[in-house]
């Protein structure tokens, strides 16, 4: 089966799942063994990665240091994404397109089941950057593997009777969330991806990338625990 016959699915894997704070190989091992089985079922992947903890660390020494600009930050966050998409292209060596894709627009022309990408622009998300690789790549599908299992009507960690959100439309997701996005936003999803996620049609399901038995559950068409968004 080659990867125009199979459904590309996007993934974007919050880099709190590849670097929570040392590099999670115990997430990695699972995370490609269930990529590889889901590729013999027929799928085929765009993965986008976080920067994670490396990320924070290398931002947090720069201002040690000095003062920079919140584009000179995100320039070292987005290098930091690189740097774990590069791990995740290597641990996926003879299945994916030999190239981090750094540019989420530009024509892929990849007979590979996995496409690897990172962060693109300051001021964009790697969710922004998953929305895109979608509408270039005709997907119809998104996945965003973080660290909640669903979306709340509020934040959990300030309401104790924040209600869980199975499903939800794209409006009324809209209306929980800021209308900006900030590097600092803690958002389930960030506002303009979820803008141009709303005008592409695109689903998004939301779920918690440490409990990967929900992620297969949700591709097979079961039951799983997490938020569907279209």
């Amino acid at each position: 089966m080659n990867a125009n016959e199979r459904e590309r699915i996007v993934v974007s894997v919050g880099g709190s799942l590849i670097v929570p704070d040392g590099i999670d190989t115990d997430f990695l091992s699972r995370f490609r063994a269930l990529i590889l089985e889901k590729i013999e079922a027929g799928f085929s992947f765009s993965i986008i990665s976080g920067g994670g903890k490396t990320a924070r660390r290398y931002q947090d020494a720069a201002r040690a240091v000095t003062t920079l600009s919140r584009t000179d930050l995100d320039w070292i966050g987005i290098h930091a994404t690189r740097l774990n998409a590069q791990l995740l292209r290597n641990i996926f060596v003879e299945q994916a397109y030999p190239h981090v894709v750094k540019n989420p627009t530009i024509d892929i022309e990849a007979d590979e089941p996995i496409i690897i990408a990172s962060g693109w622009q300051p001021g964009w998300s790697t969710d922004y950057v998953a929305v895109l690789m979608a509408k270039n790549l005709g997907a119809r599908r998104l996945v965003n593997l973080s660290n909640i299992d669903y979306v709340y009507d509020s934040d959990p960690h300030k309401n104790p009777d924040a209600k869980k959100i199975e499903e939800i439309g794209w409006a009324d997701f809209r209306k929980l969330i800021p209308e900006e996005w900030d590097p600092g936003l803690s958002s389930p999803f960030d506002p303009i991806a979820a803008k141009e996620a709303e005008t592409l049609g695109l689903e998004v399901a939301i779920m918690n990338g440490a409990k990967l038995e929900e992620f297969s559950n949700y591709l097979d068409g079961k039951p799983f625990v997490g938020t569907v968004i279209s």
